[in-house]
């Protein structure tokens, strides 16, 4: 598991319309809340990240960019969107290489067959890079205004 203090695994991954998103691009200008959630279309992914998209601009005031990761690919991510207005960006990591790389991947079993599946998880990555905050094993209700709280208890606010 991540902790507060450490460097944020780098990543480039495809959002839904295809267009490369590195976290890279996002240092020394703004603060990142990174989510990972298990499934497009899913109850408890739509809530929170419709929870996410519904505090967009507060999150813009706070110079925060909030994106999304799932192992769903780009269509489905893009079709996910389209159905709910999702404002924030949705990532594609398919492989589950960042998940890995974050460690929000654990093994369940269904119907005899183990396979990986992402505990939903949220970060905190500051400009700098370094991870700030950490929440495992999220409850979706009520998360995006608990992280938007939180950055605004940073005083980067506007």
């Amino acid at each position: 598991m991540l902790q507060v203090g450490q460097p944020a695994p780098a990543f480039d991954l495809p959002d839904a319309d295809m267009e490369c998103v590195s976290l890279s691009a996002y240092r020394n200008r703004k603060n990142v809340v990174l989510y990972f959630y298990p499934h497009d279309d899913t109850p408890g992914c739509t809530l929170e990240s419709i929870d996410f998209s519904d505090l967009h601009d507060e999150f813009d005031r706070c110079q925060t960019e909030v994106l999304g990761i799932s192992m769903d690919d780009f269509l489905s991510h893009s079709e996910f969107r389209d159905k709910y207005g999702i404002a924030v960006k949705l990532l594609s990591d398919v492989e589950g290489e960042v998940c890995g790389s974050y460690g929000v991947l654990q093994e369940k079993e269904r119907d005899g067959v183990r396979k990986n599946c992402i505990q939903r998880t949220t970060f905190v990555i500051d400009k700098h890079g370094m991870i700030a905050q950490a929440w495992y094993g999220v409850k979706p209700r009520g998360h995006a205004a608990d992280v938007l709280q939180t950055i605004r208890s940073t005083g980067k606010c506007k």
